[in-house]
């Protein structure tokens, strides 16, 4: 169990420290040792000034920029300088120039998204202006928005018209079927032992494959594989 994985609830927003880079310093995420990424202190002035150097760099370069970590790095500057500034209003006047309200919430939220969302970003799974869209939502349509963009490899277009849809009181599976997908449908492949024992294992209990890996995996999650 992580430090974003309490017992007893599905956390849908960010529990490390704010500007800490908890994904950019895994070198089996990123590459990046811990040392080599960069930590932006809010309660710290120094911090707070690279903080504000990062977001207008960032608020100048974001288009056509491909580096996902370059983007969590930005975020993080976006999110610590909210913090130590207080407000979004007051960070967007102290970074300037590109960086506008609308600009420095926007990937503050992406900051914001928990771990095991922006582990997918960092891996370049799931694209970061994908992932402005994913933290539009809340609760654990977060989860489910993101998870179908792995299952079905949406386009930012498809995410952003989705996000609008749950933000407007849809459902995730509803508004993921008004763009064509469902949630839930996901391609394995087994080795040929453990699909042959799974497919006797289903004929003997008269169970289909879907409800009888379902149970497996509720079974492995609820006892030390959680």
């Amino acid at each position: 169990m992580t430090a974003e994985e309490p017992e007893g609830r599905l956390p849908a927003d960010r529990e490390s420290p704010v500007g800490h880079p908890v994904v950019r310093g895994d070198p089996q995420v990123t590459g990046q040792r811990p040392d080599e990424a960069v930590q932006f202190d809010p309660d710290d002035p120094e911090s707070l000034a690279r903080a504000v150097e990062t977001v207008r760099a960032f608020a100048d370069n974001t288009a056509g920029n491909e580096d996902n970590v370059f983007m969590l790095r930005g975020a993080a500057a976006c999110a610590a300088l909210v913090r130590g500034e207080g407000s979004y209003k007051a960070a967007a006047e102290r970074a300037g120039g590109p960086a506008t309200v609308a600009f420095i919430r926007k990937w503050s939220r992406v900051h914001d998204l928990p771990q095991s969302i922006r582990r997918h970003v960092a891996r370049g799974e799931i694209a970061p202006t994908a992932a402005k869209h994913i933290a539009r939502v809340s609760g654990e349509s977060r989860f489910l928005l993101a998870w179908a963009v792995l299952d079905h490899d949406l386009t930012v277009r498809e995410v952003r018209s989705t996000a609008s849809r749950v933000s407007d009181g849809e459902s995730v599976p509803d508004a993921l079927r008004a763009v064509g997908y469902s949630l839930g449908s996901v391609a394995l492949s087994l080795p040929p032992s453990t699909y042959l024992q799974l497919r006797r294992q289903a004929s003997l209990h008269d169970q289909d494959i879907d409800g009888l890996v379902a149970d497996a995996v509720d079974t492995y999650l609820d006892g030390d594989g959680r």
